[in-house]
């Protein structure tokens, strides 16, 4: 993409909720304020506390919160989905990821659409200098650390937290990612949705946060979640590998053939051949 890019006014902050109904009036609250002028757009899977009809209290007494109603649990990345979908479908410029438990702080978002001024997807990053993560006990530290290692180096990519889960996407950058074959949740998602956006090669940055562990309620993340992660970075890991072997195997057989296109060919009876009796 070119370096000049479109300014960015028209955004859709997506708040995918399951189970959320004390965090969500909060976390509405505290994005009203922090960006009073994008549309909040929040996406809930038939949560059976109620949480959607919290949700559309919301919406009635403010025409900037919206809902949309989903039939049941499918996971975050299939809720992110239908958002992004919605968000390109209306025009809107960019689309935002954030967690309605409050672990992602709304009041450093505006940190997050000022860096679209020179990117295409902006990351939220807790393993970075100047980022921060607050009240995880060490294992969990030590879990999120590591996986993100492993996919650096496995992947091949430069960013820090591509599990990070609080982002800022041009609409544009999420045309160019080609979503129609993302399946994978939860870390896996965002992952996902990470390579694609390097491999399309789109201007990835990411800006330092503070993560707040949830006060209230229950972590989705679950053991099946991590291990789909694990799964799928190292299918995707040595694919990558495989095919950068492959790529400097096929350069140096062409190199070695353009040498002896060049030089002529050299072998039995052929010692001779321009030498002076």
């Amino acid at each position: 993409m070119t370096s000049k890019r479109e300014a960015v006014s028209r955004v859709a902050v997506l708040v995918p909720t399951y189970n959320e109904r004390d965090n969500l009036p909060p976390i509405i609250a505290r994005l009203r304020s922090s960006v009073p002028d994008a549309d909040l757009i929040v996406l809930d899977d038939n949560s059976p506390d109620g949480t959607g009809a919290v949700a559309d209290e919301l919406a009635a007494g403010d025409p900037r919160v919206r809902v949309l109603h989903r039939a049941g649990k499918e996971g975050l990345g299939r809720a992110y989905l239908a958002g992004f979908a919605l968000a390109l479908q209306e025009g809107y410029d960019a689309a935002v990821e954030i967690d309605a438990d409050g672990s992602h702080q709304p009041e450093q978002l505006p940190a997050l659409l000022s860096a679209l001024d020179d990117a295409d997807v902006v990351i939220g990053a807790r393993w970075v200098p100047g980022g921060e993560v607050r009240n995880w006990p060490l294992r969990r530290k030590v879990l999120s650390v590591g996986a993100n290692l492993y996919t650096k180096v496995l992947l091949g990519m430069k960013v820090n937290d591509a599990t990070a889960g609080f982002r800022a996407y041009r609409t544009s950058a999420l045309r160019a990612m080609g979503l129609d074959g993302v399946e994978s949740q939860g870390y896996c998602f965002q992952i996902d949705l990470t390579v694609r956006a390097v491999r399309a090669g789109l201007t990835v940055v990411e800006v330092p946060i503070t993560f707040v562990e949830r006060e209230v309620g229950v972590s989705k993340m679950g053991k099946d979640i991590v291990r789909e992660a694990l799964t799928s970075v190292t299918r995707w890991g040595v694919t990558h590998r495989v095919g950068q072997v492959r790529s400097l195997l096929e350069r140096r057989s062409a190199q070695s053939l353009v040498r002896v296109e060049d030089g002529g060919a050299v072998g039995p009876g052929t010692e001779n051949v321009g030498r002076k009796p």
